[in-house]
């Protein structure tokens, strides 16, 4: 290739807009593999995977309520049903001639990227002197997946585009879409539709195919959706999706490709850059390099804090893409599963797994994407009644199994506490909003509900000490009475609700007698060789190394158990931590993260980093997505959780800034995460030390603020704020929307 021609392709690159943005996951082939090569988008309910091949691409996709199974009564596993492939779009764009078809096979300057900041994936490849281009992205504000082909020379664009079903579903043209409808034994319907606009050149219909032919450019918008209603009075029924998809299509195809771009880009970036965060930064050199290839030199122990931002922001990125209010909460696989038999169904997982998936929607500022997962527990209630009242007798509330669907049927085994670990995420959704609203109609009716299944349900002991009777810690050891991890989630239910009760000024008696039984829970036990003890019985092995640490919940997600209140017992979880080890059966996705989040939390910022490394060396894909094995999403947003503990923490009475700074962090800042009781951070670091940092009041709440070093003082608008000071903690009164200054 000569150099004026290099030039010019440099300037055509420019012209196609390519990222040169640190927070870019970049290939410089096409993907082969879906779970660990191929690139997820979603607008919340419709998303897909995009695998930038050059003479045929292929896009999988999936709609978040494509699931077989009901109610399943049995409680059987095998008939619960399973999260579905909804399809893929093809589009073949064959070579011109041989030698392009040679540069085709390995194509020269390709580039493959998914650009985080934009939602947004790329392809760009040249082929026989021209440069093509195909941008994808699911919009959340018109409801479909658009593609566009582009080249640099007029009428390049020729192929075909494929639309196929995961269920043998017969394409058909009609009034110039393609289509393809379904329906499950189960009675949920579905479709999906293609559209295909033309900007030069022609298309024609033939053989369920679009053949186009001589485009300077084509628009391809993908609608897909089911008859799911999120409603147990409905039988879970809506109407036939078609009328809606039309109506999506059209009302798509009406605003044109920059419009369409224009509003998805406002639309997600609305929520993405809320956040921001510097934690040094990557050589260009490194930069450049492909996401592969930054993995496998990070793997040998190298430096690479871009890599470590843009993990950070890319749970964010997924919880965006696959959580919003127009759609279900985020399983097992997120949105993107492409099998019919997926691992697990593909299902919701209580023991953990789903929550985990939403443990940084608040401190992350993404609060609205917690609101799929509200609704989900909120409309599964009734029929989980039912199956509780079946297994458990004459009881008041309800729990769960450690397997759901979106029927409310459960599947596989009984996960006691989960209602009970379910509504943690109630009150921390309200802790961090002060939504009073959410709080009285939804917060706190289901708080009480399940603390009435637990007032039925705890067995009294000779000394009238209170257990759970036949527990299990997830997923160790056998069922016995008081295990570790369900009396520390009934303590966080009680103390949650008496919180609640108090910030509704509600059910006064009820409260006290709440609080009379949370002094009755039996509590946190320090083991032979200085262990928090898993069981109530103190048979821990120092040399186990299971991948769940659940005797740890008190650390976190919960706040029984910090260095300040609790020492011994903080000392003590900090020995079974470690104990636990990083090798072997701790290998896994999600172990890292929670990990993270609990070494953050005994403020042991060197392990709570090496579980940020762990997870980049040992589990992690070429797509930057988490592999259990196999891939499944919680390890992905985990680990934004855990750093966000590393940055601010709150669950402890006060705002604690930095409070697990790594060394290798010596400098950065971060802006715009969130802390309970209103509140939005940001700081500013040299040498491990605070220079600068920002506390945005929401509710005007009073505040205390705890950081490495002391604050000297505090201002607002240019003018000094009254503050009390106690070593390197401070007290002051905020108010609503004033934003903060804290000099050190």
């Amino acid at each position: 290739m000569n150099m004026l021609f290099s030039l010019a392709l440099v300037v055509a690159l420019a012209d196609f807009g390519l990222s040169a943005s640190p927070l870019v996951i970049l290939d410089d082939k096409p993907a082969r593999q879906w779970a660990s090569e191929a690139y997820p988008l979603g607008n919340g309910r419709l998303g897909c995977m995009v695998f930038g091949g050059v003479e045929r691409e292929r896009i999988q996709f999936n709609e978040d309520s494509l699931w077989t199974g009901d109610r399943n009564p049995s409680g059987k596993y095998e008939t619960m049903g399973a999260y579905q492939n909804f399809g893929e779009l093809l589009l073949e764009q064959p070579a011109t001639n041989s030698a392009a078809s040679t540069a085709a096979s390995t194509p020269g300057q390709y580039r493959r990227e998914l650009d985080l900041a934009e939602a947004i994936v790329r392809v760009s490849w040249q082929q026989d002197g021209v440069l093509y281009q195909r941008e994808v992205f699911a919009s959340n504000p018109d409801e479909i997946i658009a593609v566009r082909l582009s080249a640099n020379r007029p009428a390049a664009c020729s192929g075909r585009c494929i639309l196929k079903g995961a269920h043998r579903e017969e394409t058909r043209v009609e009034n110039r879409d393609l289509a393809f409808d379904g329906k499950f034994e189960n009675g949920l319907s579905y479709e999906a539709r293609v559209r295909a606009i033309n900007t030069g050149g022609n298309l024609v219909f033939t053989n369920g195919a679009i053949e186009f032919n001589g485009c300077d450019s084509l628009i391809i918008i993908l609608a897909a959706g089911t008859s799911y209603l999120m409603d147990e009075t409905r039988n879970w029924q809506g109407p036939h999706p078609r009328q809606r998809l039309l109506t999506q299509l059209n009302n798509a195809a009406k605003r044109g490709w920059q419009s369409l771009k224009q509003r998805h880009q406002e639309d997600f970036q609305s929520l993405f850059n809320r956040v921001k965060l510097d934690v040094g930064q990557t050589p260009p050199e490194q930069l450049s390099k492909t996401t592969r290839q930054r993995l496998a030199d990070y793997a040998k122990g190298g430096a690479d804090p871009d890599l470590e931002e843009l993990l950070f922001q890319y749970g964010r990125y997924l919880l965006i893409s696959c959580s919003r209010v127009n759609g279900l909460p985020a399983n097992l696989q997120g949105l993107w599963n492409d099998s019919n038999n997926p691992p697990w169904h593909c299902d919701y997982h209580s023991n953990i797994n789903i929550q985990m998936n939403y443990w940084l929607a608040e401190p992350a500022n993404l609060s609205e994407c917690h609101l799929p997962f509200f609704n989900l527990v909120m409309a599964m209630r009734e029929p989980s009644r039912q199956a509780t009242r079946a297994a458990f007798g004459p009881v008041r509330g309800w729990t769960a199994r450690t397997s759901h669907n979106i029927f409310g049927g459960h599947g596989w085994e009984w996960n006691i506490p989960a209602s009970a670990w379910y509504a943690q995420h109630f009150w921390e959704h309200y802790a961090f909003t002060g939504d009073k609203q959410f709080l009285q109609k939804t917060a706190y009716p289901l708080l009480k509900e399940v603390c009435e299944f637990w007032e039925d349900h705890l067995k009294e002991l000779p000394d009238k000490t209170l257990v759970a009777p036949k527990g299990w810690s997830p997923e160790h050891g056998p069922r016995e009475d008081g295990v570790a991890h369900d009396q520390q989630i009934i303590w966080d239910l009680f103390t949650n609700f008496i919180e609640a009760s108090d910030a509704a000024n509600a059910d006064t008696a009820y409260r006290q007698r709440i609080a009379s039984l949370r002094e009755r829970l039996a509590g946190p036990k320090i083991g032979r060789w200085g262990q928090l003890q898993e069981w109530m019985v103190d048979r821990d092995d120092p040399k186990d190394q299971h991948r769940h640490t659940s005797h740890l919940f008190a650390v976190y997600p919960g706040r029984q158990i910090n260095p300040t209140q609790t020492p011994e017992l903080a000392k003590a979880a900090a020995v079974s931590l470690a104990a636990r080890g990083e090798s072997g059966d701790s290998r896994r996705s999600w172990t890292w993260p929670w990990r993270c989040a609990l070494w953050a939390r005994l403020n042991q910022p060197e392990n709570a980093y090496r579980m940020v490394r762990g997870l980049l060396t040992y589990n992690m894909l070429p797509n930057l997505l988490a592999t259990h094995p196999p891939m499944q999403m919680d390890g992905n947003f985990g680990i934004t959780a855990g750093i966000c503990e590393i940055l601010v923490q709150s669950h402890a009475g006060q705002i604690a800034i930095l409070p697990a700074l790594p060394a290798s962090w010596s400098n950065g800042s971060f802006s715009g995460l969130r802390a309970r009781g209103g509140f939005e951070v940001g700081a500013s670091w040299k040498a491990g030390k605070p220079v600068e940092a920002t506390l945005t009041s929401l509710l005007g709440k009073p505040v205390v603020l705890q950081t490495p070093i002391p604050i000297r003082a505090v201002t607002s608008n240019g003018k000094p704020v009254g503050i009390q000071t106690v070593g390197n903690t401070v007290r002051f009164q905020t108010r609503a929307g004033r934003k903060y200054l804290l000099a050190f």
